[in-house]
């Protein structure tokens, strides 16, 4: 590799592991390895990591100390939750007074349905604070332990203000060599029945997780790695694998999140649909303004504190199967080939297809039959919805999912002749099945974020990706694109992938104090999860209707500071690409203002009613950055450019000139600010005093002659 310092990202699947090496200034792609992942190793996955680091190595001669950054992603927690094979928990539930009778039952969670029949086990014991002492902490955990429980979770009332008594309790439980966990570990949030709800999923999870992180970060050491061990969060960042161990619960659905973050390296995606498509399901997720949508997971059908990617899944992918009654298709899966322990019909040679012949099978007890195709010597394989998508040749030459076409064609014949119909028409009916399943969940999706139909692009991801995306953007009239690497895209995710921390609090009223003792905290966590200081970047948001105070911070690790996509683009392209996100024609769309990797455009336009007697003004705003993404685009939207020095006079000016006053109160704009590599979001401020606080804090270090841009809007 000739000394080229190297990233590393490695995706531990349920049926693969696969990984990446990644030269960390360019960002190519340097080399793509895929093996079996070692479920039956007495090491079990870790095994399979150690394996492929040494394979990737070998192969590409990286020595341990090119190697900059490492990091993987996990299905065990997710698999852990959905098979029910997790830690019974031992809930310590605590409060007093007025508090201590909903406390009692709030700590009492009961047991968590994970999928039918399968449980997380949880046993409960209250204490009065009052009562809490040395002695009656050891009788509640002893009664526990007796119970079964294998980890304890303390919970209080309050003790995000105050934990002092929830770490007495697992201090006490930890003496005796049992894992504990605390509310205020998890979460800093109100609401003791979700925040100990959501303590509770974690520490089921911690025995299996803690394990795992040993034996992996082991093998990474035993191959000469010095570069601390990193792994997949559920919102698409990373974290030290000591964060890991104390916060399992934040690798659930990391492997969803690993596919969209790495969707987002390499793609120009403003408004876009991300789909994840394997073998057996699709997983769907929603990009707007160039970010990924978050919003609060569900175990059990009950609300958590954990913030992951916005993602749903479906049962339509590439080997989904074939349902037929009455002469015609009836369903596409959920069973898919794979389930079922069949080949595809379009990944074999015709030579297999001599005298074809439909069957049926039923994959599982209870199931519908799905159609089988029978070849030579009666082996059968299943009729797919990639054979489907072959046969209509949506799936490009070269592409990871493209098949034998003689041999899908062979297959769909022998199913058209059954059903009274041309294979194509056979296999359109597949495909028209499939495209109206994922669009009910694809429109639902672009209602909840609001997106604009005319401006969104699909963007195919996974092994399948080009086996439903094109197809369904080709039937429904919306732009698409086919990520590279798609198959590999959840490991380069991983392997690029920023630090990220958040902290939740609530706060009634947010004061400029309240932001910089939050700012200070998330500074320190990040760093505690591995990343370069000189690199975070911190986001404060305020959500008033439910007094949330929120930051987010993200940073790179090690070398990692340059930007992903530095890909500048030039002006009259983003030109371009501004009038189509605004719906306006070029020739009206001006580029009004330009402050570090920031560029607005504007559009006006005329619109004329009651017979063209009264005529409106509309302004149409876009901000893009560098590299041609849209990261904001609004109709009756102002702007203003101005100087770090000129805050307190210009911008407070433009600000009060775009409030509103009543009778009851002061309605400030919602606002965002723009400056060298930053976008900052003030639109949940509800005063001018609460947005000044957050841009000082923001902007302390930045120098008096810098140039901002701020847009604002109601």
């Amino acid at each position: 590799m000739n000394n080229k310092q190297i990233r590393i990202g490695i995706d531990v699947g349920g049926t693969f592991t696969d990984a990446v090496a990644i030269d960390n200034e360019t960002f190519e792609v340097l080399s793509k390895v895929k093996m079996p992942t070692t479920h039956h190793d007495e090491r079990g996955v870790a095994s399979g990591i150690v394996q492929i680091i040494q394979r990737i190595m070998s192969e590409n001669g990286i020595l341990p100390g090119d190697i900059k950054f490492i990091a993987h992603g996990t299905t065990q927690a997710t698999n852990a939750l959905l098979e029910g094979d997790v830690a019974r928990v031992g809930i310590v539930g605590m409060g007093t007074g007025l508090d201590a009778r909903s406390a009692r039952s709030e700590t009492n969670v009961a047991n968590i349905e994970l999928a039918a029949g399968k449980y997380l086990t949880t046993y409960h014991k209250f204490i009065d604070s009052k009562e809490l002492t040395p002695e009656t902490i050891d009788a509640a955990i002893d009664q526990l332990l007796a119970q079964g429980a294998e980890v304890i979770v303390a919970s209080e009332a309050y003790s995000v203000d105050d934990p002092a008594n929830e770490l007495r309790v697992m201090e006490a439980a930890r003496s005796r060599g049992v894992y504990a966990t605390g509310g205020h570990e998890i979460s800093q949030l109100y609401g003791l029945k979700t925040r100990t709800r959501t303590a509770v999923v974690n520490a089921s999870l911690i025995p299996k997780m803690m394990e795992t992180a040993n034996m992996t970060e082991q093998a990474v050491k035993e191959a000469g790695i010095t570069s601390q061990l990193m792994i997949m969060r559920c919102d698409g960042g990373v974290m030290s694998i000591d964060e890991v161990r104390k916060r399992p619960i934040l690798t659930m659905l990391s492997g969803l999140a690993a596919g969209v973050a790495g969707a987002l390296m390499y793609e120009k995606i403003s408004d876009g649909i991300f789909f994840e498509v394997g073998g057996t399901s699709v997983d769907i997720s929603v990009i707007k303004n160039g970010k990924v949508m978050i919003e609060n997971a569900q175990v059990g059908g009950h609300k958590t504190y954990l913030r992951s990617l916005d993602v749903r899944t479906l049962a339509v992918a590439g080997g989904s199967m074939i349902q037929i009654g009455g002469g015609k298709i009836t369903d596409v899966g959920p069973r898919s080939a794979h389930i079922a322990g069949l080949e595809y019909e379009c990944f074999t040679g015709k030579e297999n297809l001599e005298q074809p012949a439909i069957g049926l099978v039923s994959p599982r007890p209870g199931d519908p039959d799905y159609v089988t195709v029978r070849g030579t010597g009666g082996h059968e394989y299943a009729l797919t919805l990639a054979g489907a998508a072959n046969l209509l040749n949506h799936v490009p030459e070269e592409d990871y999912a493209r098949g034998d076409m003689e041999s899908t064609r062979i297959a769909w014949q022998a199913l058209g002749s059954r059903l009274g119909m041309s294979a194509e028409d056979a296999a359109r009916s597949a495909m028209d099945i499939a495209i109206r399943k994922v669009m009910a969940v694809v429109n639902q999706m672009i209602s909840d974020y609001e997106l604009d139909t005319g401006f969104v692009t699909l963007v195919g991801g996974g092994g399948s990706g080009a086996v439903l995306v094109p197809a369904m953007a080709a039937s429904e009239g919306f732009k698409h694109q086919i990520a590279n690497n798609a198959p590999y895209i959840s490991t380069i995710g991983v392997g690029m992938a920023m630090v990220r921390e958040q902290i939740e609090k609530t706060v009634v009223g947010a004061t400029e104090r309240d932001i910089k003792l939050i700012r200070a905290e998330i500074m320190e966590k990040i760093v505690q999860s591995g990343a370069n200081e000189a690199t975070v970047d911190v986001t404060i948001e305020i959500d008033s209707q439910r007094n949330i105070l929120r930051a987010i911070a993200t940073g790179s690790t090690e070398l990692r500071s340059k930007d992903l996509a530095s890909r500048e683009v030039p002006v009259n392209e983003l030109m371009l690409t501004a009038a189509e996100a605004l719906g306006q024609p070029a020739g009206q769309t001006e580029l009004k203002a330009a402050s570090g990797r920031w560029f607005l455009f504007e559009s006006s336009e005329i619109k004329k009613s009651m017979f063209g007697l009264v005529k409106k003004k509309l302004s149409h705003v876009g901000v893009l950055d560098r590299e041609g993404v849209v990261r904001f685009k609004k109709t009756n939207a102002y702007h203003l450019a101005f100087l770090k020095k000129n805050m307190a006079d210009r911008f407070a000016s433009f600000l009060e000139e775009n409030t509103i006053y009543s009778d009851a109160n002061a309605t400030i704009p919602k606002t965002f600010i723009f400056y060298k590599e930053k976008m900052l979001d003030l639109t949940g401020m509800q005063t001018k005093e609460q947005l000044f606080s957050i841009l000082e804090v923001e902007t302390q270090l930045l120098e008096d002659n810098s140039e901002m841009l701020a847009v604002v809007y109601q």
